[in-house]
């Protein structure tokens, strides 16, 4: 049994959370998001909740009860508060800027990254070496900061790259004389 999906979702003031057959949507403060509700559960909202309960007893209806429950959560705090992923950018030379809706990276490559913002995203640089990352879809947030990461993830030996905020490197020796 799911203990996540016993749980309701307390729906805030400001949001308001519309039900159909086949998706949620979520509208608040910082917009709208729609989600798919696939038909092994059922969604209701009663009393300023959301509530949701499994089809049947399957194993498939069990695993998405938690999850769609889940999901709903992280839709009500993305349209309240929205969610950031902080990089640094490390090295010699490395740095970033936006110019418009475009990030632009200098990696040490022979030609500067050119990364378009998607839409419902921002980016922010506060510094050369500081990018965040902030919108109110929790996986695309994530989604565009390993895409950024991608570009030059962080290597073991000197540590240069773009990492996380939080991460930590695990740094090896070098060659031994």
């Amino acid at each position: 049994m799911s203990r996540i999906g016993k749980n309701s979702v307390a729906i805030p003031s400001g949001v308001e959370i519309s039900v159909a057959a086949d998706h949620v949507e979520v509208k608040g403060k910082n917009g709208t998001l729609r989600h798919h509700i696939l038909p092994d559960v059922t969604v209701k909202t009663e009393d300023g909740e959301v509530v949701v309960t499994p089809n049947s007893n399957s194993k498939q209806a069990r695993a998405l009860w938690g999850t769609t429950r889940a999901n709903i959560q992280t839709m009500v705090t993305g349209v309240t508060e929205g969610f950031k992923r902080e990089l640094e950018i490390q090295g010699v030379g490395y740095r970033a800027q936006m110019q418009g809706k475009t990030l632009k990276l200098q990696l040490g490559y022979s030609h500067d990254v050119e990364f378009p913002v998607p839409e419902g995203i921002t980016i922010e640089c506060p510094s050369q070496t500081e990018v965040i990352v902030s919108g109110t879809d929790k996986q695309r947030v994530g989604q565009v900061a390993s895409n950024i990461r991608g570009w030059r993830p962080p290597e073991p030996y000197k540590g240069k790259g773009i990492r996380y905020k939080d991460e930590y490197v695990l740094r090896k020796e070098g060659k031994k004389k």
